[in-house]
C-alpha cells in the first residue's frame, strides 16, 4: 500500500502563506487580451476553483479571465490543449492529479509530457476524499462494504470523475488492499457521476467533499469513511479508511494552476503572485475551507517538486493495481 502523508511537506512550504497580506510586486508583464483558464473536466471542484479565482484575477491583472471546460480522456484533452498553446500567458490550465501526475503512468500514449510541456504556477489546494455509498446500499462502514463486495463479487460498481483521477485510483487502492471486486464506471466529471450515484445506477465512489456534501446533508448519499489520515472536522463521526482496518491507507486530491511549457519566468512569477494573493483572500479561503480544502498556495518551484513526487507515487499504485489505459 502506498502511504501518502502530505503533512510534513505542507509544513515545509508554510512560508508561502507569508505572501497573503502583501501587495503584488511591480511587474512589467500583464496580459494584453482575455485569458482563458482551461478546466479539463466538468462539474467538479476544479471548475469551482477556477470560477472562484477568475473574477479576482481579472481585477488584479486587468483583463477578462474566461473559464472554459475541455473535458475528456481523463483530463488529457484539456491538458494537451494548454500544452500546445502559445506560451504567452493568455492560456492557463487548472490541473489535478489525473492529467498532471497519474496519466503519465496510466496511459501508454500521452500526447504531452506534464513536466516538459506544462509550467507549474502554484499548487492551490489539497483534500482527502469521502468514501460515499448510495443511500439504499445496506452498508454503513468500510468493513460492511468489504463484506458485501465479497458476498456479491463483481455486482457492485463505483463511479469516478474520470479515468486516472484520484477518485478512480483511490478506489483501486482500496480494492487491492481489501481483495474485492468492484466494477469501475468512469465519467466525464463529477456531475454525471453524482447523478448516477444518487440515482442508484452505481453504488459507491470516492469524491472530494465539495462534490458530495450537499447529497450527504440531505441523505441521498451516505459517507462511510474518508481517505486521509485524520477525520474531517465537519464529520467527526465518519472514520478514516486507515482507522477501518487499513492503517497505511492515505490518498489526497489536489488542484493547481499551470501554463504552457516555455512560458517566460516573469509571466509565471507574475501569475504566482496573483494566485497566492487570491487564495489568501478571506472570502476565497473561507469558501475553500468550507468544502474541506487545505489552501497551500505554493511557489512554482514547490509545485514542480510536488509533481515530481506525485508521478512515481501514483505510478506505483498503477503498477500494483494493473489499472492502465492503452
Amino acid at each position: 500500500m502506498i502511504r501518502m502523508n502530505i503533512r510534513p511537506w505542507l509544513a515545509g512550504i508554510a512560508a508561502a502563506g507569508a505572501l497573503c497580506g502583501a501587495p503584488l510586486q511591480a511587474a512589467e508583464w500583464a496580459p494584453s487580451q482575455p485569458v482563458h483558464i482551461i478546466v479539463p473536466i466538468t462539474g467538479s471542484t476544479n471548475d469551482l476553483l477556477a470560477r472562484l479565482m477568475a473574477p479576482h484575477l481579472e481585477q488584479i491583472m486587468g483583463q477578462p479571465f474566461i473559464v472554459e471546460n475541455r473535458p475528456g480522456a481523463g483530463g488529457n484533452i484539456g491538458a494537451d490543449y494548454v500544452a500546445r498553446a502559445t506560451p504567452d500567458g493568455h492560456t492557463l490550465l487548472i490541473g489535478y492529479n489525473g492529467p498532471i501526475a497519474i496519466n503519465k503512468s496510466l496511459f501508454s500514449r500521452l500526447p504531452y509530457d506534464p513536466q516538459k510541456d506544462l509550467a507549474p504556477i502554484s499548487l492551490a489546494v489539497m483534500s482527502p476524499q469521502y468514501l460515499v455509498v448510495r443511500s439504499d446500499l445496506p452498508v454503513s462502514s468500510v468493513d460492511e462494504l468489504v463484506r458485501y463486495a465479497k458476498e456479491h463479487p463483481g455486482e457492485l460498481s463505483y463511479g469516478s470523475v474520470a479515468v486516472g483521477s484520484a477518485s478512480h485510483l483511490t478506489m483501486e487502492m482500496l480494492k487491492l488492499a481489501a481483495g474485492i471486486d468492484i466494477v469501475h464506471v468512469p465519467y466525464k466529471g463529477a456531475a454525471p457521476a453524482l447523478v448516477d450515484l444518487v440515482a442508484g445506477n452505481v453504488d459507491v465512489a470516492f469524491m472530494v467533499p465539495g462534490n458530495v456534501q450537499p447529497y450527504m446533508a440531505d441523505g441521498r448519499l451516505r459517507a462511510i469513511a474518508s481517505s486521509g489520515l485524520k477525520r474531517f472536522a465537519s464529520t467527526p463521526d465518519v472514520p478514516t479508511v486507515a482507522e477501518s482496518g487499513f492503517p497505511d491507507f492515505n490518498a489526497v486530491s489536489w488542484i493547481g494552476l499551470l501554463a504552457p511549457g516555455g512560458t517566460p519566468p516573469e509571466i509565471i512569477e507574475r501569475y504566482n503572485q496573483a494566485v497566492v494573493r487570491v487564495l489568501h483572500m478571506p472570502e476565497v479561503r473561507q469558501r475553500l475551507e468550507d468544502i474541506e480544502f487545505d489552501v497551500v498556495a505554493t511557489s512554482s518551484g514547490e509545485f514542480a517538486e510536488w509533481i515530481a513526487q506525485e508521478i512515481p507515487r501514483w505510478g506505483q499504485v498503477i503498477e500494483a493495481t494493473g489499472a492502465r489505459v492503452d
